[in-house]
């Protein structure tokens, strides 16, 4: 590798990055400026500028890319029913490629020699975040201290902050993985690596409340959409970053969307976490309810297909890929007629469908009835069911002209 003298590090402020500065500065000896990605972490946010100067970078970027990040990448994921394993959101997949493109716009601007990461060598992020840098320079140079450094665990990092007097805000009783933004805040580490274990949630969660404390009485709400997108709470327009806050207060009042999870990392091993996404559990749940109404049988099915597929994709970190763009282009085709309204009855972590309608509805009340109707001859079935079944006739007879051979 030639010659670094400026690097762009992607910094959150948290255990990793915060020694990172110090380690890329006595390493190679090099001005580093920090990047944050700001999609939604809020609290997260306060007093970084003055941590990373102190720290040592000589600038800071606070790029705000909330509006791009709902938009560009929530809204399509929640389209496409996208879910990783029957249960993760997707919520740290589909933002490490939104920051790691900003990234490449900076290290550009500031004429950087390479761009820097603090994802372990043992996780997701450490993908998602190079296969961006990748489709957008492609020559750009990758730094992964996690892969060179001698710091073995996060205790090693912990006492090398405390040696140099960098501020973090963690100790070894709380050293808790933690990935915060607007969609949600996954938990993982300590006690959470043991699978027998039950989380303590009065402990862990700080987006929801626990089931016990969840309120005795249910909270009803509607959302509205307009082709896939939803744009109100209960008559309210608002954008899609609000709406999300909202969501987030509702759901997480009522215990919606807490997960505690054993998943396949890209890498190949199993690891284990709790995620809080009570906002977009909500979305997810109203928005299928929604397609049940408006999508025929077909596409219905088709789509589930695709569902599994894309969620894959973000997963892996292959957002900018043909692939992801053609998947998309199909889901989005599919919600031109996924407009209407969604009413739910949240109670304790669930999520009720008490009613939703569309003018796209291909739900016929005329068709459908068990009452007497004038649209429906219910003998016609009789032929449909034999040419239906007619694969299922042809085998018996077959089946049984052989045993009758075999005799």
């Amino acid at each position: 590798m030639k010659k670094i003298n400026k690097v762009i590090l992607a910094y959150s402020g948290g255990l990793d990055t915060s020694i990172i500065i110090s380690w890329l500065k006595e390493t190679y000896g090099c001005e580093v400026i920090a990047v944050v990605g700001n999609v939604g972490q809020k609290a997260e946010l306060e007093g970084l500028e003055e941590k990373a100067i102190t720290s040592g970078a000589s600038k800071i970027y606070i790029e705000d890319l909330t509006e791009e990040f709902v938009y560009d990448y929530v809204f399509p994921t929640i389209q496409a029913g996208a879910v990783y394993e029957g249960k993760y959101l997707l919520g740290t997949s589909f933002a490490r490629p939104l920051i790691g493109k900003r990234m490449v716009e900076i290290a550009k601007a500031e004429g950087a020699d390479a761009i820097c990461h603090g994802c372990t060598g043992k996780g997701n992020d450490q993908v998602r975040f190079e296969l961006a840098i990748k489709a957008f320079a492609p020559e750009m140079p990758i730094i992964a201290p996690w892969r060179i450094w001698d710091l073995k665990s996060r205790e090693d990092e912990i006492a090398y902050a405390e040696e140099r007097n960098i501020p973090i805000k963690i100790n070894k009783d709380t050293n808790y993985s933690k990935d915060m933004n607007l969609w949600h805040l996954s938990h993982e580490g300590l006690d959470l690596e043991f699978p027998e274990n039950e989380p303590d949630y009065a402990k862990i969660l700080e987006l929801s409340k626990t089931l016990e404390a969840a309120p005795d009485k249910a909270t009803y709400i509607t959302l509205s959409y307009e082709k896939g997108n939803p744009v109100a709470i209960n008559g309210v327009k608002m954008g899609g970053v609000e709406l999300i806050e909202e969501l987030n207060k509702i759901g997480g009042e009522n215990a919606i969307g807490t997960t505690d999870m054993v998943e396949n990392r890209l890498v190949g091993m199993k690891s284990r976490g709790v995620y809080e996404t009570p906002g977009g559990t909500i979305l997810y749940s109203a928005h299928k309810d929604l397609e049940e109404l408006c999508l025929d049988k077909e596409t219905a099915h088709y789509k589930e297909m695709i569902a599994l597929k894309f969620a894959d994709i973000v997963y892996n970190g292959l957002w900018y890929t043909p692939l992801r763009e053609a998947l998309q282009a199909f889901v989005k085709t599919t919600q031109e007629t996924v407009t209407g309204e969604v009413k739910l009855k949240l109670y304790k972590g669930n999520i009720v469908n008490a009613g939703m309608t569309s003018p796209y509805s291909l739900y016929s009340e005329e068709y459908a009835t068990f009452g007497e109707d004038a649209v429906y001859d219910q003998k016609d079935s009789a032929g449909f069911i034999n040419l239906f079944g007619l694969p299922l006739v042809v085998k018996a007879k077959m089946d049984a002209a052989t045993k009758r051979e075999a005799k």
